[in-house]
């Protein structure tokens, strides 16, 4: 019999029968905080306890299941004694152990000269065999419950197998019958179950060890199924009716004519998709996906002309100071020869001079603002605005990005830019609410960045080489390995080489790590930036985006221990200038085959997308670091290396509905992925 109910699934986990505030606190801590997560929490292996062993037979320090006889129950009176009953097969003795167990129970479970079934961890003592607290005692009327193979849960202190179990069957013992949102047929032809099978097999068989198992599939593909219909709900939020934008781009074709250099025919495409977008009647909400120095933000000021030419504001934001004052730089460079109305506000902007600004973008007296993501504070308010554009947009989710669209009010237009290029599996799963451009080329007056690797053991041969690039006047990253999840190791590691180059250089040597504070490495940047130092020492991935023209040399350590995408992105740091860029990988010996086609594969290419996706499949998603923040690794089973096939098969199957999406119908999986409230799915 069913006894939950659907929206029962969804309340606090302590509405369950055993489940006091002291196990719920226990529970929490695994992130089990709703009845559907004990659903959506699979076991990983299983405890087999499905042979029941003869005395005699029995290996110690395994877990392993008796059938006895009761022979002698032993409750001493002297304090802090164990209980010990005697129990016996036809092939030797035992004695089970408890501490701190009541005498009227253990008379209950085990009745004198009555057999009883037994599991739990053997050991041996005083030339006899024990089990001490076993895990489970019951009768023979019983014992289908306990021989057999039982799921095993990774859990937290407080809570053991048995309580676990408990609380666990009470759920996936008693589900409600759902109605599926998959048709038979689609089940069928592509090789699912339903979804009450599919949990019954997850929780009672080894299909949740098995990634491709029938069951494990259909988790997966509902995963991603509900990830996709947010981004498809999301895309229908955002892309409202606007009035279109007119303008003649008077000022962005002299600006393309006054640039000394040509546009590459990838920034002519997506500056002309984005032109149509603005003279829409829906709004644009669109990500620039770009590499490294590929030229992202002078198409986005060429579009920002337009705009402002239509006669609307437009704001840029960056997401630190340093980053959004170089743009603001370039703007004010860029757009030196118009009327163009620019300032910059961030946090730090005297009290006067911001009262001042903010008075004139309410008043209309500002075209473009440019900052950091303060700019989004309720007391900035614009009069007329119709563009914002983000950089290195990827600590926005879709949450965000509905906010920020609600921000910019009906006649807004947004564009986001990243210099992350990432596999197509993952950009689906992060950007299937937005429109996507892609900028592939890089400008031919950038040069190809040559890349070297060297043996660590061979460092030494590197001092004159340095020595003679900063007598040339360049600039050095050199980038230390992250060795340790703690602070602590990598902080030490990174000054002890500070120190060795700093006696090398005297006074030419910076250092960033993981425990400075923002304004401090801010402060440290800075001084690279302007030349004070030549050399900037770093255990962190130097700011995206940032442009240190002068920087040509970038030295990475322990590289095999970075990803692929990393390095490319690191590498993407120097020869921004006119200067030949080199990147040194230095590497210690013994490295992996994996490792040397990474390498292999950095030094023979600089395409971003083509990395992206051979670091995706040498390394696997499971391995892959630095997605964790942009939201790609926020799915719990799905994996777009394993499952690239249920990926393609969701896109499509969200995108056949369309516009005609019934959410209601999905209700139950949007609330059982944690999405409904995303896009707050009871307005629908």
């Amino acid at each position: 019999m069913n006894i939950l109910k659907k929206d029962f699934i969804f309340k606090d986990i302590n509405k369950l029968k055993g489940v006091g505030p002291q196990l719920s606190k226990y529970l929490k801590k695994r992130k089990i905080e709703k009845i559907k997560d004990i659903i959506l929490n699979l076991p990983y292996s299983e405890t087999d306890r499905s042979k029941i062993s003869k005395i005699n037979k029995l290996e110690i320090g395994k877990i392993q299941t008796i059938k006895v006889t009761v022979k002698k129950l032993n409750f001493p009176r002297i304090r802090n004694l164990p209980n010990k009953i005697l129990c016996e097969d036809e092939t030797g003795k035992i004695d089970i152990i408890y501490f701190n167990s009541r005498e009227g129970y253990l008379r209950k479970i085990f009745p004198l000269n009555g057999q009883v079934i037994i599991s739990g961890k053997t050991n041996y003592y005083k030339n006899k065999y024990q089990i001490t607290n076993p895990d489970y005692v019951t009768n023979l009327e019983n014992q289908d419950y306990v021989v057999k193979n039982i799921p095993k849960y990774t859990l937290t202190k407080g809570i053991n197998e048995k309580k676990y179990r408990t609380i666990s069957e009470q759920v996936t013992k008693n589900l409600p019958v759902i109605n599926d949102w998959l048709s038979e047929d689609f089940v069928k032809n592509n090789n699912l179950l339903n979804w009450n099978n599919t949990i019954e097999r997850l929780h009672n068989s080894n299909d949740s060890k098995e990634n491709n198992s029938k069951s494990y599939r259909r988790i997966v593909f509902d995963e991603i199924c509900a990830n996709f219909i947010t981004l498809s709900e999301n895309r229908k939020r955002i892309k409202k009716i606007k009035k279109a934008k007119s303008f003649q781009e008077i000022v962005s074709n002299k600006i393309i004519k006054s640039l000394p250099f040509n546009l590459t025919k990838s920034q002519i495409n997506t500056y002309r998709e984005i032109n149509e977008d603005l003279k829409n009647k829906i709004r644009m909400f669109r990500i620039i996906q770009g590499d490294v120095g590929s030229g992202k933000t002078i198409v986005s000021f060429l579009t920002i002309s337009n705009v402002i030419e239509s006669k609307y504001q437009c704001a840029l934001m960056a997401p630190t100071e340093i980053l959004s004052r170089q743009h603001y730089k370039l703007a004010v460079n860029i757009f030196r020869n118009t009327n163009f109305k620019i300032e910059y506000l961030s946090g730090k902007t005297e009290y006067v001079k911001k009262k001042r600004i903010l008075e004139n973008l309410e008043k209309g007296k500002i075209d473009l603002i440019i900052g950091t993501h303060s700019l989004f504070q309720k007391k900035i308010k614009f009069k007329n605005l119709g563009f914002i554009v983000i950089d290195e947009q990827h600590k926005f989710g879709v949450r965000q990005r509905l906010e920020l669209a609600k921000k910019g009010g009906n006649n807004c237009d947004v564009l986001l830019l990243s210099a992350t290029p990432i596999p197509r599996t993952m950009m689906m799963s992060l950007y299937g609410d937005m429109d996507i451009s892609k900028i592939t080329e890089k400008p031919s007056v950038r040069k190809k960045i040559i890349t070297y690797s060297k043996p660590e053991k061979k460092i030494n041969d590197l001092w004159d080489y340095i020595k003679k690039q900063i007598d040339e006047k360049n600039q050095i990253f050199w980038v230390c390995p992250l060795i340790d999840e703690s602070k602590i190791l990598d902080y030490s590691s990174a000054v002890n080489r500070f120190n060795f180059i700093e006696k090398k250089f005297p006074k030419k040597v910076g250092l960033i790590h993981g425990s400075l504070n923002k304004i401090e490495k801010e402060k440290i940047l800075n001084k690279f930036l302007k030349k004070e130092i030549s050399i900037l020492v770093s255990t962190t991935v130097i700011e995206v985006g940032i442009d240190f023209p002068n920087a040509n040399l970038i030295i990475i350590e322990n590289a095999n221990k970075f990803g692929l995408a990393q390095l490319h992105q690191l590498r993407g740091r120097v020869g921004r200038g006119i200067k030949q860029g080199i990147c040194i990988l230095l590497f210690k010996d013994g490295l992996s085959k994996n490792a040397i086609k990474r390498i292999k594969t950095l030094k023979n290419s600089d395409d971003g997308f083509y990395i992206a996706e051979e670091d995706l499949k040498l390394r696997g998603f499971g391995d892959l670091t630095g997605y964790q923040q942009s939201g790609v690794k926020n799915f719990r089973f799905a994996d777009p290396v394993i499952h690239n096939d249920l990926f393609l098969l969701a896109d499509k199957y969200v995108s056949q509905m369309k516009e005609n999406i019934n959410s209601k119908k999905f209700s139950f999986l949007l609330k059982l992925f944690d999405k409904a409230e995303i896009i707050n799915v009871e307005e629908i």
